[in-house]
């Protein structure tokens, strides 16, 4: 049976199990003293989270019918510069967050030096993958990767959107500007998860530009999703601790618009993010229910 013929709940599974065997190969434990960051980065990337940014690595990637031993590398390494962003963002110095996805935060299974270690590593390992020749066999594909996924990572992205975010603390916001704290933050690695499969399948310029679209409506109507799940989830479905936003002061698309105009709104990013699918058929339908999973979940 191949993916494609899967429902989405058991490609979402397959595809993060082919993730974790990724993961788990290209993050071996070191016989040495530094194996304490080398552990660290293994709890914090591993056995956990949606992997919904790898399965649209991967399901992207298929359009193209790319070997999924080389999209699983891509997406694995997507996953550590995520879970990077994770562990740096759950330190007192930032959120301050003691859980994440329903176990103690890195900084708090091991303290916070080593988190910050174990950050920068997972970072760092993810440039190292993308440049290596078993991703692709053509090393302008492999230089694309590295050049796309710095834009999304960077001050251009999601450290420029982090910056916003911790700046904004306390202040009132616009629609527009809450949009944009959004789009750089959480929506540009998104963006670039869809992004990455058109680069491995050497997608023409057209089919790049749908899928990029794909990826930056998925990504905003997911953040409004997290900001809804904020306000209505419970910290055991959620896996960490909710209503933060709105003790920190944080401005969101939710506080600015309400909860059930914030719900139209995710919903039509949603639909929208599916239409730029269309001219794939039936094999991007896993992706077309992908979008709409982002708006319904409960985690």
């Amino acid at each position: 049976m191949t993916i494609t013929t899967l429902s989405l709940t058991d490609a979402l599974a397959q595809t993060a199990r082919e993730v974790e065997a990724a993961l788990d190969d290209l993050l071996p434990m070191p016989d040495g003293a530094e194996a304490r960051v080398v552990n660290a980065m293994r709890y914090a990337v591993m056995g956990g989270g949606k992997r919904m940014r790898a399965f649209m690595v991967m399901e992207t990637a298929s359009l193209f019918g790319v070997d999924r031993r080389c999209s699983a590398r891509v997406a694995a390494s997507v996953e550590m510069l995520h879970a990077y962003s994770l562990v740096h963002d759950d330190l007192p110095a930032m959120d301050d967050d003691d859980m994440r996805r329903g176990k103690p935060s890195t900084h708090k299974a091991f303290d916070e030096a080593t988190a910050i270690l174990a950050g920068d590593a997972l970072l760092t390992r993810a440039f190292e993958v993308l440049a290596e020749p078993d991703t692709h066999s053509n090393p302008e594909a492999r230089c694309e990767l590295v050049v796309a996924l710095g834009h999304a990572a960077g001050a251009r992205g999601m450290v420029g959107g982090q910056m916003i975010d911790i700046a904004s603390e306390g202040k009132t916001l616009t629609a527009d500007e809450i949009g944009r704290l959004q789009a750089l933050k959480t929506g540009r690695l998104i963006q670039y998860s869809a992004e990455a499969g058109a680069i491995l399948g050497r997608a023409n310029p057209m089919q790049r530009h749908l899928l990029v679209s794909y990826g930056r409506d998925v990504g905003a109507a997911f953040q409004i999703a997290d900001d809804i799940l904020d306000v209505e989830g419970t910290a055991e479905d959620v896996g960490k601790a909710t209503g933060k936003d709105a003790a920190a002061g944080k401005a969101t698309l939710v506080s600015i618009l309400g909860l059930e105009r914030a719900k139209l709104q995710a919903d039509m990013l949603s639909r929208q993010a599916a239409e730029h699918l269309e001219s794939f058929g039936e094999k991007s339908h896993l992706l077309r229910e992908l979008a709409a999973l982002v708006v319904a979940r409960k985690s």
